[in-house]
């Protein structure tokens, strides 16, 4: 078939492709038929001379359709190819295949790895040792790339990503602990438990109750004494459109236990001494200090866990003159952890900044991850850098909900030594 709307459709697809380029090495045949059935033209002059006439250019300026001219002869060149690739052009050149694999070994997909790994044994001990010790890598993102100038994501889903993606990919060294499921899916699917801000009893009488005053720029959604949630924009008016959309944001666990579980807390009053007034100066000047005096309580004691809190921010996505980021906290126990998002313009100015506070669950099972990633997922070395046994580690490891991640026998053997060790 081939009329308008499947030329438009295929059309749409090649727009999404990150690297249109490296799919036209992995998939040149395919690529080049479709394009031709449809009539499209390669909007690359180098893609096109790749596809249609690869050998009519004497140097390409994409790197990797250089990488593919120069593989032909040079056979350093094929370690810069897609493994698919180079794998065809070291057999031309006669390489030995575990010379090959070793030094592919860091260009290996997931999948590509695990597959070698089930026949390594076929193809010598250099071989074993290069897939065993390749590093997994993978990413999955809940926000995602809708077209060329569009991203759809939802509100607060951006610093939850955060809080799963740096270790959402599980395992980044094969060891032998971890189970054919973590090595293949990682953590997926992995979730966190969040609360719309409609699903929180009394936030919405909340918002609707609380005077916007003017000049007001953001807000902080305190519960009792404790920073819930941060909202920050850089203009007025920017904040009384985005007010009442606050209740589609995310909130923790924290939020919703004591909106519906903790018993009303007592109303927080400034008190002036009227002993102390004989004018109206007296009582302004009482006021003022009243209004220091909070503003001083606000800053140091109710919000201090946001704003010292150590962060790691990531880029993201930049989008004309905007760069969208995610911040994360260093997953320190028994304190204060805040995530979130920010939007900032080319001169660093903040336009839309959100938090999220995680719940203690969420950060000791933050601080597990972190620290088998700071690692490289070797169980002992991170059992001896958390002052316990690689046999506790792996049963804290499912008592926080990540045992799938281990292999059956191996949790087997963890809770046996842990038996024993009772005895």
């Amino acid at each position: 078939m081939n009329n308008r709307r499947t030329r438009a459709l295929l059309r749409a697809w090649l727009s999404t492709r990150p690297d249109p380029a490296l799919d036209a090495v992995k998939y040149r045949n395919d690529l080049k038929e479709a394009l031709r059935h449809t009539h499209l033209t390669p909007g690359d002059e180098d893609l096109g001379a790749f596809l249609f006439a690869p050998h009519c250019r004497a140097r390409y300026d994409t790197p990797v359709l250089e990488a593919w001219r120069r593989a032909h002869h040079e056979q350093e060149a094929l370690y810069e190819l897609p493994y698919t690739v180079a794998e065809g052009f070291a057999a031309k050149h006669g390489i030995p295949r575990d010379v090959f694999l070793e030094r592919i070994a860091p260009r290996l997909t997931r999948l590509e790895t695990l597959r070698l790994q089930e026949t390594a044994e076929w193809h010598g001990p250099a071989a074993a040792r290069a897939v065993t010790a390749a590093r997994l890598h993978v990413q999955r993102r809940t926000v995602r790339r809708e077209a060329a100038h569009r991203l759809c994501f939802l509100p607060l889903h951006l610093a939850l990503e955060g809080c799963l993606s740096p270790h959402f990919g599980g395992p980044a060294v094969a060891w032998e602990q971890w189970s054919r499921r973590a090595l293949r899916q990682g953590l997926f699917p992995r979730v966190e438990a969040a609360w719309l801000g409609a699903d929180v009893p009394g936030l919405a009488d909340a918002l609707r109750v609380f005077e916007i005053h003017p000049g007001q720029c953001g807000v902080l959604v305190h519960l009792a004494d404790a920073p819930a949630a941060a909202f920050v924009v850089p203009h007025p008016e920017g904040y009384r459109v985005l007010h009442p959309p606050l209740l589609q944001d995310l909130h923790g666990d924290l939020v919703h236990h004591y909106a519906t579980l903790m018993p009303p807390v007592p109303d927080f009053r400034s008190r002036i001494d009227d002993t102390r007034i004989r004018s109206l100066a007296d009582l302004r000047k009482a006021a003022r200090e009243q209004v220091a005096r909070w503003a001083d309580f606000h800053d140091t004691t109710m919000v201090s866990g946001l704003l010292e809190q150590e962060r790691t921010w990531q880029w993201v996505q930049r989008m004309g003159r905007f760069t969208l980021f995610r911040f994360l906290p260093p997953f320190r126990l028994r304190q204060d952890n805040h995530i979130g998002e920010a939007i900032a313009d080319e001169h660093g100015r903040t336009v839309c900044l959100k938090t999220f506070r995680l719940s203690e669950n969420q950060v000791r099972r933050g601080h597990l991850l972190s620290r088998l990633a700071a690692h490289d997922w070797h169980l002992a070395d991170t059992a001896a850098a958390l002052g316990t046994t690689e046999a506790r580690l792996g049963l804290r490891l499912e008592a926080a909900g990540f045992g799938h991640l281990l292999r059956q026998d191996v949790l087997d053997h963890y809770r046996g030594q842990t038996r024993a060790g009772h005895r």
